[in-house]
């Protein structure tokens, strides 16, 4: 189980479940920074030592790097059969191709704006295996194999001015 940043509040549970059905579950745990790092407690109550990974990008905790590292030597130690992941969109798509290098299936758990929940809207839609989906009603699950990741992120970018707008907005009124 992979989570990045706040995909972390999705892969416990995931991983919670799994251990609760009799699984083995190893947990990468990817951050920014130690102080981004989320539901650590969590993950050592459900998990030992040696089935928790964690890096952060700026190496202030845990391995420096990417969960790309950590979960190759897993696939490469045959220590793990199936992957899901959760986080960031290039995070998922460099888990993907990691684990398609060992035919290793693997969940990505996608997180695009979801308007109004039953797919009318389309802002949630996302290209898997060639075919239009929405995540809200089709997903958020689906193969990280026939995901067009490069098109989710173009995406979820769409709204980044005036998503800037609204914070700028937002610390002007608020403060921060």
């Amino acid at each position: 189980v992979i989570g990045g940043g706040v995909g972390l509040a999705i892969a416990f549970p995931v991983a919670k479940h799994l251990v609760e059905t009799g699984h083995e579950v190893h947990a990468i745990m990817g951050a920014r920074t130690k102080d981004l790092l989320l539901l650590e407690d969590q993950f050592r109550e459900l998990l030992d030592d040696d089935h928790i990974h964690i890096t952060t990008d700026d190496g202030s905790y845990g391995e420096k790097g990417v969960v790309t590292a950590p979960l190759e030597r897993l696939l490469q130690d045959k220590a793990v059969t199936q992957v899901f992941c959760v986080g960031p969109v290039p995070m998922m798509k460099f888990s993907a191709m990691t684990a398609e290098k060992y035919n290793t299936p693997i969940t990505a758990s996608l997180n695009p704006i979801m308007v109004d929940v039953i797919g009318m809207c389309g802002a949630c839609r996302v290209t898997v295996d060639g075919k239009t989906r929405f995540a809200c009603v089709d997903g958020p699950e689906f193969d990280g194999h026939k995901v067009d990741f490069d098109e989710l992120r173009r995406r979820l970018g769409a709204y980044r001015d005036q998503e800037k707008v609204s914070i700028d907005q937002y610390r002007s009124t608020h403060g921060n």
